[in-house]
């Protein structure tokens, strides 16, 4: 296995290691979420400390999922209240999505700042982008409060995940053929042959 393969098996492992862990202890307690809370604060730490140990540093955005995993974790058990849990794609979703459109009304561009050197769009392009993505969290936010209080916690936890991973993911590929063609054309996969 090369380095390059072994580097994207952590990153997957990071980031979502201390969901899937999350998700079975869930279903292994009896669907006690608070119980499963333990799973979640302990899967965190493990993945953030393996990415610290195989990449030797911990990427931004595993590090604020970890961070927010451990503090809403952390306030269900000690509070012994699952709406902590509920709460955080809320409150991180909304944070994001703020965090856009805060940078767009100061000048900067944090999609830029992340995704800068995979393309090369004109800052239209880029302004567009942010904006759909600024929204999109917003929408996730709305979404995750519907869910959590209409629903069942079991109906919440497979809309946690992998529901929102599957919501990203969608919204993501719709946006493959704008950024199909701002992919530096030395980076681009070849056409197909016959």
């Amino acid at each position: 296995m090369s380095d390059r393969s072994r580097r994207h098996w952590v990153r997957y492992f990071v980031d979502y290691s201390a969901l899937v862990i999350f998700l079975a202890a869930y279903f292994l307690t009896g669907r006690d979420m608070v119980k499963a809370s333990w799973a979640l604060v302990a899967g965190s730490a493990l993945a953030l400390v393996v990415g610290l140990i195989v990449e030797r540093r911990i990427a931004p955005f595993p590090a604020i999922a970890g961070g927010a995993a451990l503090l809403f974790g952390g306030l269900t058990i000690i509070f012994d209240d699952p709406r902590f849990l509920k709460l955080k794609p809320t409150i991180m979703n909304s944070i994001f999505g703020a965090a856009l459109l805060g940078g767009l009304a100061i000048g900067r561009n944090p999609l830029k700042l992340v995704l800068g050197e995979a393309f090369t769009m004109p800052p239209s392009a880029w302004k567009r982008l942010t904006l759909n993505y600024a929204l999109f969290f917003f929408v996730l936010a709305g979404l995750n409060e519907i869910v959590w209080r209409t629903q069942p916690d079991t109906t919440w936890m497979l809309f946690r995940f992998p529901g929102l991973m599957i919501l990203t993911l969608v919204f993501s590929i719709a946006h493959a053929p704008m950024l199909m063609r701002y992919i530096p054309s030395d980076e681009r996969p070849p056409p197909p042959t016959e």
